[in-house]
């Protein structure tokens, strides 16, 4: 689903991003799915997360260049 342009979970109004953030954060899956952050959200969820970023990045190249 779509919300304010950006990929959510269906049924809900929480935005991937906010969970790909969370876990680079270091922060546990347990404790995103607790009531600290979103209960209502499953191991399912967290999966369809990292999926969506591995399918963005699949079809992506990226050039390095020299540091200054």
């Amino acid at each position: 689903e779509i919300c304010h342009g950006k990929a959510c979970f269906r049924g809900t109004r929480i935005m991937v991003w906010q969970i790909l953030e969370l876990l680079e954060a270091g922060v546990a899956v347990e404790e995103i799915l607790s009531e600290k952050y979103f209960p209502q959200l499953t191991q399912d969820h967290i999966r369809a997360a990292l999926h969506l970023a591995a399918e963005q990045l699949k079809h992506r190249e990226f050039v390095a260049f020299p540091p200054d």
